[in-house]
């Protein structure tokens, strides 16, 4: 069990070694919520949500049912389920999802990942394009990341430019949609 203050709020969470960062709260995912700034009627998305730190965190600054967090793994898509109703916010939406595949929703006004740094760009890509696309306009997207470069050339071909803030030796990239499309050549 960890037990933690994020936003004022105290949190009790359930992990397990399968999940990423089962003995605590991942430094570059507090710091991705630090720079967040939820609305009480947000839409948002928990894109690779493991245990549900960001979804549920979220979920006590807006409305719960306007939180989304999706995963693809069964371990911590059910520790996010038992964590969202030990924290109060039951009414969460988690999905079993491969990125986007089994998420329909869209309009979401804050998407945020810390996707896992040891696969290619493969997966960020995906995460990156499609993230824009279920983006309202002027939603932001946020993304937790170690190596930059490749993600600053990513973000700025799709949004048209991004903002960034490192700490710890972590980078959070944040970049708000502008635009309905994006530059699809890059």
């Amino acid at each position: 069990m960890i037990e933690v203050t994020i936003k004022n709020n105290p949190f009790q969470f359930n992990t397990a070694p399968p999940c990423f960062s089962p003995r605590y709260i991942d430094k570059g995912t507090l710091f991705m919520l630090s720079l967040a700034d939820f609305k009480e009627t947000g839409k948002v998305l928990d894109l690779g949500c493991g245990y549900g730190v960001v979804g549920i965190t979220a979920a006590k600054s807006t409305d719960p049912h306007n939180v989304y967090m999706t995963d693809i793994d069964d371990i911590p898509l059910r520790l996010a389920a038992e964590n969202a109703a030990l924290n109060g916010v039951g009414g969460v939406h988690i999905i079993k999802s491969d990125a986007f595949d089994n998420l329909h929703e869209t309009g979401f006004d804050i998407i945020l990942s810390n996707p896992p740094y040891h696969t290619d760009f493969s997966l960020a890509k995906r995460f990156i394009e499609k993230g824009f696309n279920r983006l309202k306009m002027g939603g932001r997207f946020y993304m937790v990341v170690k190596r930059e470069e490749w993600y600053k050339r990513k973000f700025i071909a799709i949004f048209g430019g991004v903002q960034i803030f490192r700490q710890e030796g972590y980078s959070v990239f944040v970049a708000e949609k502008r635009s309905v499309s994006y530059n699809t050549l890059v």
